[in-house]
């Protein structure tokens, strides 16, 4: 989990994962990069692939269709610029989630010398931020060692202040703040700005939170370093002579904001090259800006325009039912994919009384073909537009007994003894961030109560200092009782002593964390409130990971500072490791871009689900279309999708209708069946020796 941590990563085995499935299992172990090494060659890929690996100056853009060896070509593209004299601490490579940096930092490296390929700078825009503003954040009024909030951390902060401003009342939660606050500032405004009196109100006393902690949030990486590009011009050519070549992949996801910080560390050469699709854009809701790819031209001139259209991953039946679909979006840039793979299976559409049978129907015919045709069965994916339908796919699954893996389960850093953990080593390194101090100041407990901590609370607001000074300052002490001045005494000397240590990094980090706990017992009252063993052993296992990933971080002269922004850095909500886990995917429509599997189901293609209805209130039916393309574009072999006759919507049943997107697939493309047709109709000779092929090999199993 923690391997992202090492400074050096000299051996990289090949992964056992999808991805890598069709490399003959002789070569399971060896090296990573001699395989990829032994894979690359110019002449082995297309002409548009060729040609964007050999442009390389000036601004580019590459128009990569789902399934069009996107990475492939990205990666290529920046080991030819090494292989051509690129200085490689020049070229930086812009993600968005660490899996895909990760991943494409290890491909490069498998192409060129490894000691030129860890030159790179292959990072997500928050980590290049994070780095940014590590050097030059004082020029805006904050410290160095500010601290990062996560999403948990929002939220304890924001449920604080809701309650200050009387909001509880109200049941303002504080992912409506979050959103909203969010959505302004992605704007270029700020919390005045929100309509909403309450959520500005709780908005503006967040961020003066933030600020008085020495903190900031993910938000806050990017709005100030494009502050910092912007207005300060020392800065601005320090970081235009450090990067004279950038990459930006998946570029359709990115917002006005990233857009404007992207032109303020492009150099004059303008020798930018993005990698997108805007047929896949369908994170609008999030802020996403399609124009940033529609409207290239006008942020950087005369670029060349290269079109990735040969797809590798489809059949020409699924092709063929995607590139009609999305040809009635409007304003696109004009692509079709094309494949010279034939597929066995035609797609289908099947038409379902309701969710039950529409489960049951899926769940059945995965567990035939796993039997059958002996596939794995993460080779299966159902794909579905809202959560709420996943509880009819589970029960039938389960009701089966086949495995299943749901994408969003409960994170690692969610986990308690993680958080508790970090938080100490977060006030450590900066005392003044109130929410890491309250977490832990009486974890163990250590005799400061709940009355005396909500004192500090108050004193701190009224005398505004943080709760760290306040349990310093001698008025405040003066006001508690005798045990609590000697806990509270207790508590400063030991995260002083520690925090003192940390700093000066003499010793392993992971030495100075485990005399911590050691003294502070805190692994014996973790067992202590366990219920069972297995709890037991998995908090210790998470404990044990924390320690790891510090053994593996530390080097004389590292920064705590550092290591924290790796941490939070690293806790990213599209990080979810599908690879990693095994049985059929049950996947949202969004979480399932830039995956792919052999076989698809998709569910639920009616009017007010996809396109759902929300979307089309907002006048968002383009992106709905597009999420429905990058849908069916799953599917390597086989593809399915059902709609519904009936389906209970908040406690009512309600007649549904098939998907307007489903009448812009002619007939001819796909083939229909009718449920009840279909359970009338006997067997075929040929179904019945499946039937008992399969059970042949149940029972060899």
């Amino acid at each position: 989990m923690f391997d992202t941590f090492a400074r050096e990563r000299t051996i990289i085995f090949l992964p056992p994962c999808r991805k890598y499935a069709s490399i003959p299992r002789r070569l399971e172990g060896r090296l990573f990069s001699e395989i990829m090494a032994e894979k690359f060659d110019i002449n082995s890929l297309n002409a548009a692939q060729r040609q964007a690996v050999q442009t390389l100056n000036g601004p580019v853009l590459i128009l990569a269709g789902a399934g069009t060896g996107k990475t492939r070509t990205v990666t290529c593209r920046i080991a030819n610029m090494i292989e051509k004299g690129v200085n490689p601490t020049g070229i930086l490579a812009l993600t968005f989630t660490n899996k895909a940096a990760n991943e494409m930092a290890e491909r490069v490296a498998g192409l060129v010398d490894r000691k030129a390929a860890r030159k790179m700078t292959v990072c997500t825009f928050h980590s290049l931020c994070v780095r940014i503003l590590r050097q030059d954040i004082g020029k805006l009024g904050y410290k160095e060692n500010f601290s990062i909030y996560t999403g948990s951390d929002q939220s304890g902060l924001l449920k604080r202040l809701i309650m200050e401003y009387g909001a509880r009342r109200e049941k303002l939660e504080p992912a409506q703040v979050i959103a909203e606050y969010s959505r302004v500032r992605n704007n270029g405004q700020d919390y005045k700005d929100i309509e909403d009196s309450l959520i500005s109100a709780v908005a503006g006393a967040y961020q003066r939170e933030l600020r008085a902690q020495n903190a900031v949030d993910f938000d806050d990486l990017l709005i100030l370093t494009e502050r910092l590009l912007r207005c300060y011009p020392d800065v601005h050519e320090k970081w235009n002579r450090r990067f004279s070549y950038i990459t930006v992949d998946e570029f359709q996801d990115t917002n006005s904001l990233q857009m404007s910080l992207l032109r303020q560390l492009v150099g004059p050469e303008h020798n930018v090259c993005v990698v997108g699709d805007d047929d896949q854009s369908i994170y609008g809701w999030r802020g996403a800006q399609i124009s940033n790819i529609l409207d290239f031209e006008s942020f950087f001139p005369n670029p060349t325009v290269i079109k990735l259209e040969e797809n590798y991953r489809c059949t020409k039946q699924v092709l063929d039912c995607a590139n009609i679909l999305i040809r009635n979006n409007a304003g696109r840039r004009d692509k079709t994919l094309r494949t010279n793979k034939v597929g066995e299976y035609p797609v289908r559409l099947l038409a379902m009384p309701g969710p039950e049978e529409e489960s049951e129907f899926m769940a059945d015919e995965i567990e035939q073909i796993h039997l059958r045709d002996r596939l794995p069965w993460e080779s299966f994916a159902v794909l579905f537009r809202a959560n709420a339908q996943s509880r009819a796919l589970e029960m039938a699954l389960r009701e089966r007994h086949i495995p299943y893996r749901m994408v969003g389960t409960k994170s690692f850093f969610d986990r308690r003894e993680v958080k508790d953990l970090i938080s100490y080593l977060q006030m450590m390194d900066n005392p003044d961030a109130d929410l890491h101090l309250l977490r832990v100041l009486n974890t163990p407990p250590r005799g400061i109560s709940a009355n005396t901590a909500s004192f500090a609370i108050d004193w701190s607001r009224d005398n505004k200092k943080s709760i760290w000074a306040t349990l310093l300052d001698l008025s405040f002490l003066a006001e508690c009782s005798t045990r609590s001045q000697n806990s509270i005494a207790a508590f400063t000397e030991l995260v002083t002593r520690y925090g003192t240590e940390f700093a000066q990094s003499e010793r392993p980090f992971v030495d100075i964390l485990s005399d911590f706990l050691k003294e502070t017992q805190y692994e014996e009252y973790i067992s202590k409130n366990c219920k069972t063993e297995e709890e037991k052993n998995r908090r210790q296992s998470a404990i044990d990971d924390i320690k790891s990933a510090l053994r593996q971080f530390w080097l004389p002269g590292a920064k705590l500072t550092d290591f924290l922004s790796k941490i939070n850095l690293d806790n990213d909500r599209d990080d979810d490791d599908i690879e990693a886990k095994s049985g059929v995917c049950l996947i949202t429509m969004h979480a399932a871009k830039g995956l792919e599997f052999p076989q698809v189901y998709i569910v639920g293609v009616e009017d007010g689900l996809l396109p759902h209805s929300r979307s089309v209130d907002e006048g968002n039916l383009d992106e709905e279309r597009r999420l429905f393309y990058v849908g069916i574009t799953r599917a390597r072999e086989r593809l399915t999708m059902t709609y519904c006759a009936k389906r209970t919507r908040y406690g009512q049943q309600e007649r549904c209708q098939p998907s307007c997107f489903i009448s812009e697939i002619p007939a001819r493309l796909y083939e229909f069946v009718d449920y009840d047709k279909l359970m009338k109709t006997p067997l075929t000779e040929d179904q019945c020796e499946d039937a008992i092929a399969s059970l042949r090999a149940l029972l060899d199993d």
